[in-house]
């Protein structure tokens, strides 16, 4: 690929996404944007960088930024962020939500909808528990073909095999075919929309819990710094941000601290380092009498 012609891609998918690609994924950039140029009936991706300079139809960026920012999801990705949303996140939350019985969560970069969808699942099935209270969950991702597949609600065999167990397997999906598709009453109190991680936030509101997973990673430095903060002003000051295992908010960004002992599990810096004061041992008053003169 010649130069030009990759500068050209890499700033158009910096500007419209975040992504930040090298020079050694020009490999990437040919196996994503192939089918793409094909599909608009070129032959080669220096007739998309020229159709791209010239404009010649409005499809194609979108279509460009949507192939490269398709990313991996999974039923249940790493579990333990369920665990810890079940076990410690929800019921906090709760203790100090009594008087309204809701909570608002944010699947930011949803893919193809496997998180929000298990989200649900859990949900459904500590009904018990969470049955009473108002969940309500936003989804969003930057590509219009991901987010109309996790409306659609519909996996292949493969995808339904990674990550998720057989029992919810057969209780929460109805095989069709070769394919599977989700119970329609899991979507019910989902809300699926495309939106841009790097356009304005405050239309969507303010959320309890945000799960913004395995995204910074491709975003640079400066890019990671204005997402979070735009992030930090969407959250509730209790709330909760779950980042990726391989992501941290250290010498990125100021707003947020990890909550002690939850890996991946971040507060606002204000409401975690009140909390850390709260639990610190307070030293003993000195006892005159015992104490000497």
């Amino acid at each position: 690929m010649k130069p030009d012609d990759f500068s050209l891609l890499a700033n158009l998918l910096k500007d419209q996404s975040g992504l930040v690609l090298t020079t050694d994924k020009v490999y990437l950039l040919e196996s994503r944007l192939m089918p793409v140029a094909r599909q608009y009936g070129m032959k080669s991706l220096e007739e998309l960088a020229q159709a791209i300079r010239l404009k010649k139809d409005s499809r194609i960026v979108p279509a460009v930024v949507e192939a490269m920012t398709t990313n991996e999801s999974l039923f249940f990705r790493d579990m333990k962020p369920f665990d810890q949303l079940k076990r410690l996140v929800l019921p906090t939350l709760m203790e100090k939500r009594q008087s309204t019985k809701r909570i608002r969560i944010w699947s930011a970069a949803c893919s193809s909808g496997q998180e929000p969808y298990s989200i649900a699942m859990m949900l459904r099935e500590e009904k018990a528990t969470f049955g009473a209270w108002k969940i309500e969950m936003l989804a969003t991702d930057l590509a219009q073909n991901m987010i109309d597949r996790a409306k659609e609600g519909v996996y292949s065999q493969f995808e339904v095999q990674r990550g998720l167990p057989i029992t919810m397997l057969v209780k929460y999906f109805k095989q069709e075919g070769d394919k599977w598709r989700a119970d329609p009453s899991l979507r019910e109190n989902i809300q699926f929309r495309v939106y841009n991680l790097l356009h304005d936030l405050s239309p969507l509101g303010q959320f309890d819990v945000v799960f913004c997973r395995n995204v910074l990673i491709y975003f640079d430095q400066p890019t990671k710094g204005k997402v979070l903060e735009a992030i930090a002003k969407r959250m509730a000051p209790d709330g909760v941000l779950y980042l990726g295992g391989a992501e941290t908010v250290l010498g990125i960004s100021d707003k947020f601290q990890p909550i002690p002992g939850e890996r991946g599990l971040y507060g606002l810096t204000a409401a975690v380092t009140a909390a850390k004061t709260a639990a610190a041992p307070t030293t003993p008053p000195i006892n005159s009498a015992a104490g000497g003169r």
